[in-house]
């Protein structure tokens, strides 16, 4: 299987997300890639006597996924703060749907902000169904519970205490939320909603 590679981010000042907690982030990402190409390298190995060692390699297959997911999610994240902070496009594709969907991108957003509230480690995920044509909200726990099938990520934000520890306590985590819109790039969300359209 090919070894995944850690990527790099253009990242600029943020506003209410410090320097040192996107550096830690980023070292937990770089931990996330390390770990799933340790978990390749080990079932290589015991592949080779796949009997003896069905129970070592059942469980590095279930935490696969963990790590798998702990890249692919920070990546996305990581993507939204790209660029700079820049507002939704009121007449594109994305903000059209939404509204048709939600009533208004107000109603969307509060109901996005209450799903990313939720008790627990985990993401808050727009996503889009590729079978039904339409918006999904999802709660991943941890890195990869609850993931849904066709259903392909827009916005994801990370949850988990470790995004915003070094900013605020945990029990004012809905002030990283208002921070991460703030210095959302939209156009990063508005590219992956409109490479699903085709």
């Amino acid at each position: 299987m090919k070894k995944f590679e850690e990527l790099k981010f253009n990242i600029g000042e943020l506003k209410g997300i410090s320097k040192k907690n996107i550096e830690e982030h980023l070292k937990l990402y770089a931990g996330y890639v390390k770990n799933a190409n340790t978990i390749i390298d080990k079932i290589g190995e015991l592949s080779a006597d796949s009997e003896k060692n069905a129970f070592v390699l059942g469980e590095l297959n279930r935490r696969w996924s963990f790590e798998f997911n702990g890249i692919k999610n920070h990546e996305y994240y990581f993507s939204y703060f790209e660029g700079g902070s820049t507002p939704l496009t009121t007449s594109g594709s994305l903000s059209k749907e939404i509204e048709k969907e939600f009533g208004s991108f107000s109603a969307w957003l509060t109901s996005f902000k209450t799903l990313a509230m939720t008790r627990g480690v985990g993401w808050a995920v727009l996503g889009w169904d590729h079978d039904t044509k339409q918006f999904v909200h999802i709660w991943v726990d941890e890195q990869h519970v609850g993931q849904l099938n066709s259903v392909c990520w827009i916005l994801a934000i990370d949850m988990w205490e470790h995004a915003y520890v070094y900013d605020y306590p945990t029990s004012e985590k809905k002030k990283y939320i208002e921070a991460f819109f703030e210095n959302l790039n939209w156009k990063v969300a508005e590219g992956y909603f409109t490479e699903l359209q085709h």
